[in-house]
């Protein structure tokens, strides 16, 4: 009976991630090999290539300068997104807080707003000829940043994950700091503690866990950013094909139909950024996790 409750899982988990991965894995070990004028039957051939388009991803520029742009957007996003939502969590468990479940909600909506609406719904924003903001400083004669241009893009595309991850975050670490006894605070209170020492020394260590978990899943969406600049593209010249390794990804596969190259690329990613997230836990794991063993 277990087994049979099981099974719609295991098969969903297989079609739908291990047999992917599998396919991807398995393209990406293949390339076409053109014979003649690559006109006629068999003059396109699927062959073997070992890892040669591993090589090919590994030493490409594009690659790697998109790497290091997602690196300085996730230096922006990770710090700001996750602090909002430490702070947002800290003021709604405060004994002084009123209208939590409206307050609640109203940090959470963004997050059910879709990412590509998101995208363009600030994207709008920030084109200087419709901009209300962009309007109101030029009628006050004030200086007016093009959000587009090159030097403030990143900074804008990081605003749209800050403003649709914040509420999702604050969710987590708002429950975790729920299940904290109340006991504890009574007890600091009694000590003399202020709200700010309870929340300093008391609430942060002990939703360190949540906080953790919350990086974790932070750091692999960052590198899969994908959706933003796309729909940000049309409304900018600041943004290439390939400003972010997804984006590329989808450039090789799709406009270039080199689906083989791409699935390289994709596995190169994906290892990479199952290091990083591997690293990061195992360097806070002690800290985070230390009490529970």
């Amino acid at each position: 009976m277990p087994y049979a409750f099981l099974t719609p899982a295991i098969v969903m988990f297989t079609a739908f991630l291990l047999v992917p991965i599998g396919y991807t894995a398995y393209l990406s070990l293949r390339r076409v090999q053109v014979s003649g004028l690559g006109l006629g039957r068999g003059a396109r051939r699927e062959v073997f290539a070992g890892l040669a388009n591993y090589r090919s991803a590994l030493t490409d520029p594009e690659l790697w300068h998109g790497v290091l742009r997602v690196l300085g957007y996730g230096a922006i996003l990770l710090p700001t997104m996750l602090g909002l939502a430490l702070l947002f969590a800290l003021i709604l468990d405060s004994p002084r807080a009123r209208l939590r479940r409206f307050s609640r909600i109203s940090i959470f909506l963004p997050y059910a707003v879709p990412v590509v609406l998101a995208s363009l719904l600030w994207g709008f924003l920030y084109l200087p000829s419709v901009s209300p903001g962009q309007y109101v400083l030029r009628e006050l004669s004030l200086p007016h940043p093009d959000l587009l241009g090159p030097d403030l893009i990143v900074y804008s595309i990081a605003n749209i994950g800050i403003w649709g991850g914040v509420g999702f975050n604050m969710l987590v670490i708002y429950t975790a700091l729920q299940a904290i006894p109340r006991e504890i605070h009574e007890s600091a209170r009694v000590d003399g503690c202020s709200e700010l020492q309870i929340a300093l020394r008391i609430k942060i260590p002990m939703v360190t866990p949540a906080l953790i978990m919350t990086m974790i899943f932070s750091m692999i969406a960052t590198f899969q950013v994908f959706s933003e600049p796309t729909t940000l593209r049309p409304m900018t010249n600041a943004l290439s094909t390939s400003w972010s390794p997804l984006m590329k990804i989808y450039r090789d596969a799709f406009a270039r139909d080199d689906r083989y190259s791409a699935a390289a690329t994709s596995m190169v990613i994906a290892l990479f950024t199952l290091v990083l997230s591997y690293g990061f836990l195992r360097l806070v794991q002690k800290r985070a996790f230390g009490a529970e063993q």
